[in-house]
């Protein structure tokens, strides 16, 4: 049987503002629980609330950036519910004014997920389960949120990861969130349901708080065969909320539905309507940054790099500055790229570092590189001094030269090792003369070590079988 399934989300990012939307406690990440709030954003009686216009300015940033029209005339709302990590029992957001829709944003394949909204909101506290029981941490209550809404536009996982990756990159190339899901600082709530194909959409179910791509991914999955397994019985989907259990890789009932006038909104009667000034928006217009899209367009473009090249470059915008300043360092585009790849992002994999971690700067990388295409030092050795620069940058030539590492490139010393090596390591010979050529490695790296890291493995190799040949020969 033909079943579709019908995706839409509901994003949250949390915004890199010093402060919080609506007071001046400090945001931050991991700070012992309840010293990152007052009596603003824990609500209590008497206190006002007054915007963070930064929080302004970064919305504006995100509408601008996924092609929403902005509204110049908003408002806040209390969106009144009753749980134990929102204080003051209701949440200061955007309902009736929200400052951005109708936004469209396009898939690298060219479909066109529509964005029905975008509006600000704080965020509430969160519940900390341990076996002692339950305790509530109000630090991240007040916190600058987006709500990213978009149309049921979806209809597969891997659709909706492709786009949540993608707003992920936006946000941070935008610098108003760090994107980190693992933090919290980026969350989606993923509404769907199934319908067979000629018939009308089915019953939309909610979940929550999903707060990683294969979680999502898995999610979805779970809950297409639950919700069709739950069709083809005969049954009805129930209007409800799910959670995710990651163990047990499958969903499960939170509550029922919610419906909006179960939330109460009313206007905030402590924010007044804000008006936003074309001319203010045309300011923030100007100093967009170039985004991940275009500039992994440009790349393939004029650098001629792959698409797999430009995507891996454009995925974080620190490492995609990085290739830019190798360029301007005189590495040739491709040449800077295969480094990065192969090098840099390598040893980020390696040791789970993210590229600020580094003290890697693009002039000592960039010597690196000259130094090693021009075979005036080993790869070998290029990769120790690799891993030197990325925990504390030096000047590489004058390592190079301290350290005696520049490749020997005498043919009389390199003969005379080899001749060294073969004379010590007979029964080696005698195995590459009976045709166990993979004895050559060995020799070469005998050579290397004598040479103390010096020498140039490719010319050592050449030498090594001229000398070889002639004994075979005898």
């Amino acid at each position: 049987m033909n079943w579709e399934t019908v995706i839409g989300l509901e994003v949250h990012a949390e915004l890199s503002t010093k402060s919080k939307i609506f007071c001046s406690c400090a945001v931050s990440f991991g700070d012992d629980s309840n010293t990152r709030c007052c009596p603003v954003c824990l609500g209590l009686p008497g206190t006002m609330p007054n915007l963070n216009q930064e929080v302004l300015r970064f919305a504006v940033k995100a509408c601008l950036a996924l092609g929403c029209q902005i509204r110049r005339r908003i408002a806040f709302d209390r969106k009144n519910y009753f749980y134990p990590d929102l204080p003051k029992s209701y949440q200061i957001t955007q309902h009736r004014y929200p400052i951005g829709f109708n936004g469209m944003f396009q898939l690298p394949n060219g479909k066109e997920i529509r964005i029905e909204e975008l509006h600000m909101e704080e965020d509430a506290g969160k519940l900390l389960h341990m076996q002692e029981g339950t305790i509530c941490d109000d630090n991240r209550c007040g916190v600058p949120l987006l709500e990213i809404v978009t149309c049921p536009d979806f209809r597969d996982a891997d659709e909706v990861v492709t786009f949540l990756a993608s707003l992920q990159r936006i946000l941070q190339y935008l610098g108003i969130s760090d994107g980190k899901m693992q933090e919290g600082s980026l969350r989606a709530d993923v509404n769907i349901s199934v319908h067979k194909l000629d018939e009308r959409l089915g019953q939309r179910v909610e979940m929550k708080n999903l707060s990683s791509f294969r979680a999502i991914k898995e999610a979805i999955q779970y809950e297409y065969f639950r919700q069709t397994e739950v069709l083809e019985s005969g049954k009805m989907v129930a209007a409800e909320t799910r959670g995710w259990n990651e163990d047990k890789k499958e969903t499960y009932s939170l509550r029922n539905k919610e419906k909006v006038q179960d939330y109460r909104y009313f206007p905030e009667p402590d924010i007044p309507e804000i008006i936003i000034e074309e001319n203010w928006v045309k300011e923030i217009q100007e100093c967009l940054p170039e985004l991940p899209a275009h500039k992994m367009k440009r790349y393939m473009d004029m650098y001629r790099l792959t698409d797999n090249e430009a995507n891996i470059l454009t995925a974080d915008r620190s490492v995609s500055a990085f290739f830019e300043e190798l360029i301007a360092c005189g590495i040739t585009p491709k040449l800077a790229a295969k480094w990065i790849l192969r090098e840099v992002l390598a040893y980020l994999n390696e040791h789970n570092a993210a590229y600020n971690d580094l003290s890697l700067s693009a002039k000592s990388f960039s010597d690196l590189i000259f130094l090693t295409e021009a075979k005036k030092i080993n790869r070998q050795t290029a990769k120790e001094i690799f891993s030197l620069l990325c925990k504390k940058d030096f000047d590489v030539p004058s390592y190079v030269k301290t350290h005696s590492l520049w490749l020997e490139n005498n043919d009389a010393e390199n003969s005379k090792v080899v001749s060294h090596i073969i004379s010590i390591h007979q029964k080696a010979v005698l195995d590459f003369c009976t045709g166990k050529e993979k004895v050559l490695g060995f020799l070469v790296g005998q050579c290397m070590k004598e040479l103390k890291g010096r020498g140039n493995p490719e010319v050592i190799k050449e030498i090594l079988i001229n000398y070889l040949k002639n004994e075979m020969g005898k």
